[in-house]
């Protein structure tokens, strides 16, 4: 039995989820015969994950799978003994060793999100020349929020371009955080983090509305409505965590299997929200896009 903890919907996940399920097929997991997959949706709601956890340990998983740091604590805690595939763990989590060799009941893949502040930033200066001002929007308690804010304001010291950092905890929050900087700033970045991508159409209706063009670290979210998105393929680092399992269910040590990087990145551009906000997106950025949405 595999237990998978997943912290969105299966609206903001369910193509990331539906490609590890795809893939545990190809190596011959097939659920309901080979192996029985139980999936958990938080929906954003991080307190669910030890109810979840407990859950995983009753029905006795050989192995868990997670796609978000806290999520991996909370199981580790749980299930001390039970091997956990992270498939999208945060550079300098705790609970490994290194890269190369993890050393504990933790492995999977490295999702290098706050490390490309500076690549989303020089992305959304030759989408919009004239900036010169940007909002980084963060929810309070992810650990991410402050390093990747910290990359893109030093980027921004490079460029010239004041940064304005944005935090939020709970829905209520999206609309008065997006109106204090309505009219003060040129573009809106959204750091990756559950409660975004459940929240993904308010936060870019409430930027549409301010006029504020977005940068997100995922397709999807563009597909709802953003401006574009710069970061790894989650589609392809979820369909890569069917092989970390497959090992593991075969035999191997989560502790001795080294966590591997992204090697696919997507840049998505929309053009109905780019025509909504009045901005013409140069054609050389359009001909570096991997999808133009239509």
């Amino acid at each position: 039995m595999v237990g998978f903890l997943v912290p969105g919907t299966e609206q903001s996940h369910g193509k990331w989820v539906a490609a590890f399920t795809k893939r545990m097929s190809e190596l011959g997991w097939i659920d309901g015969q080979t192996v029985r997959l139980e999936y958990r949706w938080a929906a954003g709601h991080p307190e669910r994950y030890p109810g979840f956890a407990a859950e995983f340990v009753e029905l006795n998983a050989s192995v868990l799978v997670t796609s978000i740091n806290d999520g991996a604590v909370i199981l580790q805690k749980a299930a001390p003994e039970t091997p956990i595939v992270h498939t999208a763990m945060v550079t300098g989590s705790t609970f490994i060793s290194s890269l190369s060799h993890p050393g504990g009941m933790v492995t999977g893949l490295s999702q290098i999100g706050g490390e490309l502040g500076g690549k989303r930033l020089q992305l959304l200066i030759d989408a919009i020349p004239q900036l010169r001002h940007v909002a980084v929007l963060g929810v309070a308690a992810d650990v991410k929020r402050a390093p990747e804010t910290e990359q893109v304001t030093a980027a921004g010291q490079l460029y010239g371009i004041e940064v304005v950092p944005l935090t939020v905890s709970k829905l209520d929050d999206i609309a008065p955080a997006i109106s204090s900087v309505k009219g003060k700033v040129d573009a809106l970045y959204v750091i990756i983090h559950p409660f975004v991508s459940v929240n993904q159409i308010a936060i870019n209706t409430l930027a549409l509305e301010a006029r504020l063009p977005t940068m997100h670290g995922l397709p999807e979210h563009v597909r709802s409505g953003g401006l574009m998105s710069y970061g790894p393929s989650f589609e392809d680092l979820f369909a890569r965590a069917g092989n970390y399992v497959d090992k593991i269910l075969r035999g191997a040590k989560a502790a001795d299997l080294p966590v591997e990087q992204p090697v696919k990145f997507d840049l998505v551009i929309n053009l109905n929200t780019a025509k909504a906000l009045g901005l013409s997106v140069p054609v050389s950025l359009l001909s570096s896009a991997d999808a133009v949405i239509e």
